[in-house]
Parts: structure tokens; sequence; C-alpha cells
């Protein structure tokens, strides 16, 4: 089974400038993904994917490799992340002679995420055969708490019937994409055109793992549990 860890790693970033490389913990960013994808059970090519030269001389230096500088077509705001991994699926096979079976997508601004939690997500995978599992970990704020708001700002509707009164033990759980981990086989991949479809499995993961930056509050919450992690 030839298994490539994915790691995209735009160099443009406006709700955090330069943050695939700010340090974390001492170290910048990227680095705690693709130690993640080093330190898992199931090994295999650790690739970043990045238009940025200074992203992919930091990529090396801690071990990943960066096969090419993304083309700036494909490192837009809204550049699919499905479109960059295909692209380079197409260079490996067509330019390498390198057909990879199994997809892990690891997003480095899911710093919290662990070798630990891959092998979990990869064990899963395993036992059920399944053409993709997708990392969820349990909604912070219950989603049955939440409405549209009308432009004069009244509550008349805005609780259901039903969740009026009750505490959240009460309420269903709910889960939702953190983000951290995508594992699919590269057929199944290709044939959904993404990891999401009718048979994806879900692997659940701790809300403190499962800190995603996009703020500068993100990104202090997220050296907060890593401090934690690392002691």
């Amino acid at each position: 089974m030839k298994v490539l860890y994915f790691i995209p790693a735009r160099g443009g970033s406006k709700g955090l400038p330069g943050k695939n490389i700010k340090p974390l913990c001492s170290k910048p960013l990227i680095a705690h993904t693709i130690e993640a994808a080093l330190s898992a059970k199931v090994k295999g090519d650790v690739i970043v994917s990045t238009d940025s030269k200074e992203i992919a001389e930091i990529s090396v230096k801690h071990g990943a490799e960066v096969p090419f500088l993304r083309p700036p077509e494909l490192a837009l705001d809204d550049t699919p992340t499905m479109d960059v991994l295909f692209n380079h699926l197409h260079y490996f096979e067509n330019k390498e002679g390198i057909i990879y079976d199994v997809i892990v997508l690891l997003q480095p601004t899911s710093p919290l995420r662990t070798s630990e939690d891959i092998n979990s997500a990869f064990e899963l995978f395993s036992a059920r055969a399944a053409g993709a599992v997708v990392s969820v970990c349990e909604c912070d704020h219950h989603p049955l708490w939440s409405n549209e708001l009308p432009e004069d700002g009244s509550m008349k509707h805005f609780l259901r019937p039903e969740v009026k009164g009750k505490n959240r033990q009460q309420l269903p759980k709910y889960f939702m994409l953190n983000g951290a981990i995508y594992i699919g086989k590269t057929d199944y991949l290709l044939k959904n055109k993404g990891f999401m479809s009718d048979e994806t499995i879900a692997s659940i993961m701790s809300r403190e793992h499962s800190v995603d930056i996009d703020s500068e509050a993100d990104f202090f919450l997220a050296e907060y549990f890593k401090s934690k992690q690392i002691k």
C-alpha cells in the first residue's frame, strides 16, 4: 500500500498572515503537522504543497518533501484543496511514475492533531474497509441553540419548541468536521471528487485536539493546549 501524506500550505492568509510558519511553542506551525505524519504507524511519503519558497524551505528542514512550488493559479483564496491534490497526483503518476493507493490529507492549521489521532483514524479505516475516513469532534456550541435572526433582532422563533427548558445533557450529541484528518483510497477520491460521500466514516477526536487556526485567538488557544501536550 503506497501512502501519501499530503499537507497543503498556501503562502497567503488573510485571517492570520504567515500563519503556516508562525512559531507555535517554539516551532513553525506547519512543523507540528509534519512531525505527526512522520511519527504515524502507517508510513508514507510526507509531501507539502505550497507556493511559498519560505514554507518549502522550512518544510524540508523538518523532514517533509516539496517536489515543486504550486503554480499561482492553484494558490488563490478560493482554490479547492482537491484541485491541488489531484494536480499533485497527476504529477507523481506522469512525471515520476508513482501511483498512491491511499491519501492522508492533513491541514497544517490543526497542530494539536497527534500521531495517535492519525493512528486511530487509520485503524478505523482498515477495520471498516472504508473508502474514506474523516475526523470530527463534538460541537462546542449545540446547533439546536442557534438560528438565523431577522433584521429587527426579534427572538420570537429563535428556539425550537423541543429544546426549550432543556440543558445540554438532555439534547442529542452533534458533531462537526474539524478539518484535522482526511484518509481515503485514491480511486474513491477520484470517483467522488473528494473525501465525503454516503460511505465515508467518521473518526471522533477530542475537542482539545481539534482547534483549527484561522485567527489570532485560535492561535493563542492552540498554543495553550499544545503546551499541555508537550508537558
